[in-house]
């Protein structure tokens, strides 16, 4: 057994803060933060004679906070009510309809060229506050579902069968969450 397995004592030290950030940032609730992080622990402390010593112990214990994360959006999303609203950006006008062009943008409307270098932005701390100010925004049946698939990187087969909903409700769901991310981007970033 590894000897960090041995101490389990010492998890919290070593690896409470990263995990409860890493939690935070993808739940964007301290106390359910600290929830998930607790029962890692436990899972982990439970389950410690099966870690083989293959990766460090904090990709061992952030793989079993990764899990929980997913379940907690998974029993969020299902406690949330269906909303109807229509987002700002879903007016009509903003796509063409007609021929080979239909759901491509109208050139006057489309997205606005980036100023900066999104991959430049991606190492910038700033651009992850803004990134996660942006996702709060966001319904919360949107905002799980853009976890899930954006920042959890699941593959949509797994989502609908969890999330108990359609291939194309999905598509549409992260269609309007991408949408409204990427205007909250361009109002931020670009100011």
């Amino acid at each position: 057994m590894a000897p960090e397995l041995t101490t389990p004592e010492l998890w919290v030290d070593e690896h409470g803060a990263y995990l409860y950030n890493y939690a935070l940032a993808q739940v964007h609730d301290s106390q359910s933060a600290e929830d998930l992080v607790q029962e890692t622990f436990l899972a982990a402390l439970q389950s410690r004679q099966a870690f083989e010593g293959r990766s460090p112990i904090r990709t061992w214990l952030t793989g079993i906070l990764k899990h929980k994360i997913i379940d907690h959006l998974r029993k969020k999303y299902r406690e949330l009510p269906e909303s109807t609203v229509t987002l700002p950006y879903e007016k009509e006008g903003l796509f063409r309809t007609e021929g080979d062009m239909r759901d491509h943008w109208r050139a006057e409307v489309g997205p606005q060229d980036w100023v900066i270098n999104p991959a430049d932005e991606l190492e910038r701390k700033e651009f992850w506050k803004i990134l996660e100010g942006c996702t709060d925004r966001l319904p919360p049946r949107l905002r799980i579902v853009f976890t899930l698939r954006e920042i959890s990187e699941l593959e949509t087969e797994e989502i609908c069968k969890d999330l108990e909903v359609t291939a194309t409700n999905l598509w549409v769901m992260l269609h309007r969450a991408r949408m409204q991310v990427r205007r909250c981007l361009e109002l931020h970033l670009n100011a």
